[in-house]
Formats: C-alpha cells, sequence, structure tokens
C-alpha cells in the first residue's frame, strides 16, 4: 500500500507530461438547403451535422435531417459522412459527401445520393452551391450552413 501511493504519483506526472497541449472538440453545423432533382421536383432540406477535425484544414463528419419533395410532398431524411477542406486561410470550403437518403412516399425508400460541394466560408456561416447526384437523377441545390 505504501509503494501505490508514489506509485500512482508518478504515473499522474507522466499523463500531464504526454497529455496534449491543444483539443479540437467535435463541432455542431445545421444546415438549409433549397435543391433541384432533376426531372423529378424541388426539395427543401433541414440537416444537422457533427464533424470534427483530422488534420490541418480536413475535417470529417456525419449529417442528417429531414427533406420535403413538393412534387406530391414527400418527406425524407437525408443520411450523408463527408469530408470537408477550408481553403484559402478558411475563406472557402470544398467537401465531397456520400450516403442513403431515405424517401418515403415514392415506391422504393432507400436512394443514393452523392455529391460534391463548394463555397465561401466564414468564422460560423457559410453557403454554397452543391451539385450531385440523388438516384435516379442528377440535383443541384444551394445551401446555407452555421457552425456552433
Amino acid at each position: 500500500m505504501k509503494l501505490l501511493r508514489p506509485f500512482l504519483g508518478g504515473l499522474f506526472a507522466v499523463g500531464l507530461f504526454v497529455a496534449p497541449t491543444t483539443s479540437e472538440a467535435a463541432a455542431i453545423r445545421a444546415g438549409l438547403g433549397a435543391d433541384y432533382w432533376v426531372d423529378e421536383s424541388a426539395a427543401f432540406n433541414f440537416t444537422l451535422g457533427v464533424e470534427g477535425r483530422i488534420a490541418g484544414p480536413l475535417s470529417v463528419g456525419a449529417r442528417f435531417g429531414a427533406t420535403l419533395i413538393t412534387d406530391g410532398n414527400d418527406i425524407g431524411i437525408p443520411l450523408d459522412v463527408y469530408l470537408r477542406a477550408n481553403i484559402a486561410n478558411n475563406r472557402v470550403y470544398i467537401e465531397g459527401m456520400a450516403g442513403p437518403w431515405i424517401v418515403f412516399g415514392r415506391g422504393d425508400e432507400f436512394r443514393a445520393h452523392a455529391a460534391f460541394g463548394f463555397g465561401l466560408q466564414g468564422k460560423a456561416a457559410s453557403i454554397g452551391i452543391e451539385v450531385g447526384y440523388l438516384e435516379p437523377n442528377p440535383i443541384i441545390g444551394l445551401k446555407v450552413g452555421y457552425r456552433f
């Protein structure tokens, strides 16, 4: 028992020595989007994402939310993972995303989604364009986001 206290003290000191001096906490990103789904309909979506920094300007995250497809008033759930890079002194972003979207009321519920986005990034707010594919047609839209 007498040896336990010095051992724990030494272990604590080593832990303080090797602990990182800074940490990057995960960030929450809320987004609004207005899309044109070619030959299908307009779609409006609200998403929440969680992202964490990988290295340098790169971050990885996942987003989910709700989508309203105006033709038929169908609803959906977008589920995406994404890789984002903030470049040009964190003023410009580019991102790639992919994942399934669950769309209710259109026959087959699961639809493949893949897209590329780019735009302007402020300290917390961002605005950009997203171009991609939502099965069975291309999709293009305007995205506005806010990082907490």
